[in-house]
This record gives structure tokens, C-alpha cells and sequence, in this order.
């Protein structure tokens, strides 16, 4: 099945994404909360199956440095076949020569990512607005 493949958010139904994170399941993304943190990603990549939106992923990137890749959310029906894959190999390519290229995972998630040749960061560290719910997802460790 070919699907609709876009790399600009010029006609993304916000509120289409919103609903895409909160089934895929990843959470309650506000529609406006999206359309500036996508505003802001170097690279993104919009999925769709018709009219449908069935996949989404960003990179902010600087150009040169770094590019990190999050929020990558594949339809629940669409689930298995690939789809998230191609949507990561989507944005690696698309940040190709940055120096490093960094992935923020779902606690458990880590295996998927390892095939597509990521390996965990030994130093990274982070500051989460509500650090109860990350330590309790198991995103942070008290350590």
C-alpha cells in the first residue's frame, strides 16, 4: 500500500496530530502545543493513508552538530508493518551529517531503536518539568 509521505507541516491538521499522539498511544499533545514544537523541528515527516494522518516524527537539528529525533507516533492500525521505521530511517537520512544523531525512546522501546542502529548514551542527563512521572515511567533513575 503507498501512503502519502510529507515533509512540511504547511497543511497539517493540528488537531488531526493531536489525536494521532493520544491513539498511537504517547499522550495528550496539545494541537497548538504541536503546531510550535513541529514549527521549530528542522525536519518532520507527516504519514497519510488518503486524508487519514497514520504517522508523524521530528527532528530538531541545527544543521551540523546535533539532530534529535522524537515524537514519532504511528496509528494504532497501521502498527507493525513498518511504518515507525521508515519514519526514523526518514529523518536519519534527512540528518545526515550531523555529527551526532540522538533519540529519545519510550522506557522499553530501546530494542526497536537498537535495530535501526542507536545505542543507549552512557551520559546523557535530563531535567523533566514533572520529575515524579518520569522517574515513575522509568525515563530517570534517582542514581
Amino acid at each position: 500500500m503507498a501512503f502519502d509521505w510529507k515533509h512540511s507541516s504547511d497543511e497539517v491538521d493540528w488537531d488531526a496530530l493531536s489525536h494521532l499522539y493520544r491513539i498511537a498511544p504517547l499522550g495528550e499533545k496539545k494541537p497548538s502545543d504541536l503546531k510550535v514544537v513541529f514549527s521549530n523541528s528542522l525536519f518532520k515527516c507527516f504519514v497519510y493513508d488518503g486524508a487519514t494522518l497514520i504517522g508523524a516524527g521530528r527532528a530538531l537539528a541545527d544543521g551540523m552538530d546535533c539532530s534529535y529525533i522524537c515524537d514519532i507516533a504511528v496509528h494504532p492500525e497501521h502498527q507493525g508493518v513498518g511504518l515507525g521505521k521508515d519514519i526514523v530511517s526518514s529523518l536519519v537520512n534527512q540528518s545526515k551529517g550531523h555529527k551526532k544523531i540522538i533519540l529519545y525512546a519510550v522506557a522499553g522501546k530501546e530494542p526497536f531503536y537498537r535495530k535501526l542502529g542507536f545505542r543507549r548514551m552512557l551520559t546523557a542527563m535530563a531535567i523533566f518539568a514533572n520529575s515524579g512521572q518520569a522517574m515513575q515511567s522509568g525515563l530517570i533513575s534517582d542514581d
